[in-house]
């Protein structure tokens, strides 16, 4: 008998990964025993497949099924070999031009409003060298990802290419009834994040009157087409009498999900900030207040608080986010961050960043680690500086920092975040503060405490 892997199923094989798959639209690939992995590769539609118990149990699990022989498979679902290390998703800067000019902006290493960006020829050549990568999920950002002229161009070639746009990050000034009709038209599960920084704050902030409106429209207009919408909240002092009202607007909006992030360090925030940056402790406090009042009426909106926790008011649970490991999870082995471990970032200048975070601080400090429009993404994949940076290991954390290898917390923050770490001590295996202040003053048993008999996702114990 014939069979051939469901529609939703592609093969991949890479350096140190050589057996996985990937299910469309999920972002990570998923691992298989080398046995799996060569049956599932002759389920091609064309050849007959001897009976096993293991053909049965990979068609039980919806791998594959049979079929009369006539069925193909796309171009996306065919076994793919990639020379280079595993990494299931970019974040690309498609452009670094703006029609707003934030007081806060990572991206910008000065007070410049515009930077440079893709070329059509550039962005497609990028596009068919992700597709040989193997990667599978991106995250289209800017600047303003929309105002670049070949937009629709971009996000339709990498649907073309078997690849789909994981999140769209934008300040919602373009969002318009044509422009939400062509994206439904390529991918209605498109998740759409909109920056939206307070109720009568958000005009300061994004340095343009009539921004916080712009938002608020974009935001309904996603909602009425069905798009799932996130909004980003850069917290500061200025903006905390109305976080509260804020969140519950969002959620009365119909937004799925609310992130909301301390104004960190960046270079440009540090030139405009004028006294409105939260210290460490000052913010998590803050945020314990907002999140007491958010949780005591029914929500539907869940929130990610940056270095505090993420809230799933739906089924009355969270995660302490801080705590990157769980009892028993923590290994020397695993990367500095695994964010950056498995995305790719890409600013508007084809330069490769462990994070879009860094990339000021990258080119205030003249670092560099690769260039895609120079080197190509593949090389950058294989070995060099970049894949240092990115694959440094919790093992060599410690070995380079005596004051985490010798704290007791270190197994559950894991270092904590490298971008914190360079902008508070300018060593990228120096300490993050952040996680120091959470552990070691005791908010995750403020956490615990606030909220309640809610259900803790990953629990810990001192001892």
């Amino acid at each position: 008998m014939k069979y051939i892997l469901n529609p939703n199923v592609a093969l991949r094989s890479w350096r140190l990964v050589p057996y996985a798959y990937y299910i469309k639209h999920q972002r990570d690939a998923i691992g298989l025993s080398r046995e799996q992995f060569e049956l599932l590769s002759r389920c091609d539609g064309m050849r007959e497949v001897e009976e096993s118990e293991l053909l049965r149990a990979l068609v039980a699990s919806g791998l594959a099924r049979p079929c009369e022989g006539k069925e193909r498979l796309t171009d996306w679902q065919k076994p793919r070999v990639c020379d280079n290390r595993y990494f299931p998703s970019m974040s690309w800067m498609i452009t670094g031009k703006c029609n707003y000019n934030c007081l806060h902006c990572f991206n910008a290493a000065d007070n410049a409003p515009l930077m440079s960006e893709f070329t059509l020829g550039e962005a497609e050549k990028l596009i068919e060298e992700a597709e040989r990568c193997g990667i599978n999920a991106v995250t289209v950002t800017g600047g303003e990802p929309m105002l670049h002229k070949n937009f629709f161009a971009i996000v339709e070639g990498l649907y073309a290419h078997g690849m789909y746009v994981r999140e769209l990050n934008t300040n919602g000034f373009f969002i318009d009834d044509d422009a939400l009709a062509r994206l439904k038209a390529i991918d209605g599960d498109i998740r759409i994040k909109i920056s939206f920084d307070g109720i009568g704050h958000h005009d300061w902030l994004r340095n343009r009157k009539g921004a916080e409106e712009n938002a608020l429209r974009a935001i309904r207009l996603c909602g009425k087409y069905g798009f799932f919408t996130q909004v980003q909240t850069n917290v500061h002092r200025k903006n905390l009498d109305t976080l509260l009202q804020t969140a519950e607007k969002m959620d009365g909006m119909g937004v799925e999900h609310m992130r909301i992030i301390r104004t960190t360090e960046a270079p440009r925030w540090l030139q405009n900030a004028d006294g409105a940056t939260l210290g460490i402790g000052e913010y998590y406090d803050t945020m314990f207040d907002f999140l007491r009042a958010y949780i005591q009426k029914p929500r539907k909106m869940s929130i990610d608080i940056w270095q505090v926790a993420q809230v799933y008011p739906q089924s009355k649970s969270y995660r302490a986010r801080p705590v990157e490991c769980a009892k028993g999870e923590y290994r020397d082995s695993l990367p500095v961050c695994r964010g950056n471990r498995g995305m790719v970032s890409v600013d508007a200048d084809g330069n490769v960043v462990p994070c879009h975070q860094l990339s000021g601080y990258y080119a205030n400090h003249g670092l560099y680690i690769g260039n895609v429009k120079k080197e190509g993404l593949q090389s950058l994949l294989q070995t060099g500086k970049y894949i240092d940076e990115v694959c440094a290991t919790l093992g060599q954390l410690k070995a380079s920092n005596e004051k985490c290898a010798s704290c007791k917390y270190f197994r559950y923050c894991a270092g904590g975040c490298r971008a914190i770490s360079l902008a508070f001590t300018h060593d990228k295996f120096g300490v993050d503060p952040s996680k120091c202040e959470f552990f070691k003053n005791g908010y995750y048993e403020k956490l615990v405490g606030t909220m309640g008999d809610w259900r803790n996702l990953a629990p810990i114990s001192f001892d």
